[in-house]
């Protein structure tokens, strides 16, 4: 090993409003760090039905989805259909085009996950959509010496997750039992960050809370570890990012991530005349989103 990463900056994510009745604390993106390359956007959200995320379209990314607590229901307009329930994920591969919704199961009550929001190059924007979806039980989980790795996505501990990621990346939930501590590998080019969701860890000498989010971006040296400890009396979990940058031009609006602004006019055309992989979109409306739409009087 060459050494620690250094930490590079650390904030705190405030809780905002976003969607429909839904609540978000975002550490990349609106609120946060503009972006983490390759990340767009991550954050915690919360909420209960009829709350939630109504029809919206996405091109160019991937995004993932990983439920801390609760029961999240998924609906596309190809009809596909899903539901990710405490300690599961959904990796979608938005590509070429998805439109979807995403609203709290009616009847479950809090929902509380994390979604981030992975940058594809060029070459892979216009891919065909895939899903990837494992339970709690079908995820990859590992514990040495009071650490538990959940490996959504890369290694750790000897063991490699089964979600197969355009762009390289870790995606790994720790929890630190009292007293423990960790180094994490990274690739030397890679950046590397985490965000604290339950209890308080040290890395670098620096505290990091809940809600707060740690960054290590690289360029300091070819570092290629992060560590951080639980010096505590309380169990503590963070959730692990890191990823290679694409170092390509960026052009955003919404949910459509480009190289160019002709590729986002051009998104945004195929969109609104249902072409180029958006081939029924136009008209389409979930009936998920426009029943918690309606009970909240908006339809």
């Amino acid at each position: 090993m060459n050494g620690l990463r250094k930490l590079h900056r650390k904030l705190l994510a405030l809780e905002q409003g976003a969607g429909v009745g839904a609540r978000v604390r975002s550490s990349i993106g609106t609120g946060g760090i503009q972006r983490l390359d390759p990340f767009l956007l991550l954050d915690e959200f919360k909420g209960e039905w009829p709350g939630g995320f109504p029809d919206h379209a996405h091109r160019g990314f991937e995004s993932v989805t990983y439920m801390i607590e609760g029961c999240l229901d998924h609906e596309d307009f190809t009809g596909t259909h899903g539901r990710i329930v405490t300690g599961g994920v959904q990796w979608m591969t938005a590509g070429r085009g998805i439109v979807h919704s995403e609203i709290p199961a009616k009847g479950t009550g809090l929902v509380r996950g994390l979604q981030l929001w992975i940058n594809l190059k060029g070459s892979d924007k216009m891919v065909q959509p895939r899903y990837q979806e494992k339970t709690a039980e079908q995820l990859i989980r590992k514990t040495e010496n009071g650490i538990t790795a959940v490996v959504v996505a890369g290694e750790c501990m000897g063991v490699k997750s089964e979600i197969q990621t355009l762009t390289p990346a870790h995606f790994i939930d720790f929890i630190l039992q009292p007293g423990s501590k960790f180094l994490q590998p990274v690739p030397p080019t890679w950046n590397a960050a985490f965000c604290v969701i339950e209890g308080s860890v040290i890395t670098d000498g620096t505290t990091i809370g809940t809600h707060e989010f740690a960054v290590f971006p690289a360029g300091d040296g070819g570092s290629d570890s992060v560590a951080f400890e639980n010096p505590s009396s309380e169990t503590a979990r963070l959730v692990y990012i890191a990823g290679e940058p694409i170092k390509e031009p960026v052009e955003q609006q919404g949910g459509f991530v480009m190289n160019t602004r002709q590729q986002l006019t051009d998104t945004m055309r195929d969109y609104q005349m249902g072409i180029n992989g958006f081939e029924g979109a136009a008209g389409w409306h979930s009936k998920q989103g426009t029943e918690a739409l309606r009970a909240q009087g908006r339809v």
